[in-house]
């Protein structure tokens, strides 16, 4: 008899070798980028709605939208807001409940903090399977229908994961600074120490690492907001470059999905303007 395995078994463990590259942003001489080529030229893609097993065990339609969204800002949470007000009863399943406020109050590592309401366990932007104006967030649906990026209508966390982005200023042997900005995978622990408790997560999930452009190219929208369209742009080159000479340490989880997929055609990198609508390239989409 076969033993019964968790969606979280088939999970790459989180310690293992990561390529990273080191770049002066073109557009700013005190801006040093530091990426993480293993994430970057990683097969990942949103499988929201095709096979994603949720963070949550009992809830695998939720996605990773379960607890809601934290916003970085007042800024932040004043324009997903504004998109917000743009949504009917037509789009949004819980419009009667917005009306009502879509922000709580709550407290992130030991701070105050808001961020998007939970209704029925879950997100109030989560449309539930069965709604009849499609499942996934109401306002990434919205910024499709009105051709528009995601990261336009979604909070800031939303758009951002899995990629995770950090900032610090950094004091050099030779008295200049530096803005130093590190790109690399939202992993478990991205999430704190509850980040080991989650059912499942997908960036170490060979499920998840199934995309026919690496992630680099499907995230360039993302990617640019976070670091400007110079560094972007000189970003892609190097991944470009990296790629083509092969790397010596790709992301485990891409390279077990291919093993499980030998018949399935692999794509050159290349640049994007705009990441695939498929999946929904910055998180759960309709």
């Amino acid at each position: 008899m076969c033993a019964v395995t968790s969606p979280r078994d088939r999970e790459v463990g989180l310690d293992f070798a990561r390529e990273w590259v080191e770049f002066i942003d073109p557009a700013d001489a005190e801006h040093l980028i530091r990426a993480d080529l293993t994430w970057l030229l990683s097969a990942w893609t949103c499988i929201f709605g095709r096979g994603c097993h949720g963070i949550l065990a009992d809830r695998p339609d939720d996605g990773c939208c379960s607890h809601g969204a934290f916003f970085t800002d007042s800024a932040d949470e004043q324009r997903t807001k504004r998109w917000a007000a743009e949504l009917t009863a037509e789009t949004w399943q819980y419009h009667a409940q917005g009306q009502r406020g879509v922000v709580s109050r709550d407290v992130l590592e030991g701070a105050p903090a808001r961020r998007t309401r939970t209704v029925a366990g879950a997100c109030i932007f989560l449309n539930r399977p069965g709604f009849a104006g499609g499942e996934g967030c109401a306002l990434h649906a919205l910024a499709l229908r009105v051709d528009r990026h995601p990261l336009e209508t979604k909070p800031d966390v939303c758009w951002q994961l899995p990629v995770r982005r950090a900032s610090d200023w950094v004091d050099r042997p030779d008295g200049t600074r530096v803005l130093v900005s590190t790109i690399t995978e939202f992993d478990r622990r991205g999430w704190g120490d509850g980040g080991h408790d989650l059912h499942w997560w997908c960036t170490s999930s060979p499920e998840a690492h199934v995309a026919r452009e690496r992630l680099f190219v499907t995230y360039a929208a993302e990617l640019t907001a976070l670091v400007g369209s110079a560094a972007y742009a000189e970003l892609a080159r190097l991944c470009v470059a990296r790629a083509a000479r092969g790397l010596v340490a790709p992301h485990p989880a891409s390279v077990a999905a291919r093993s499980a997929r030998p018949a399935r055609s692999a794509r050159s990198a290349r640049p994007a303007s705009r990441p695939a609508a498929e999946g929904g390239a910055s998180g759960p989409g309709s």
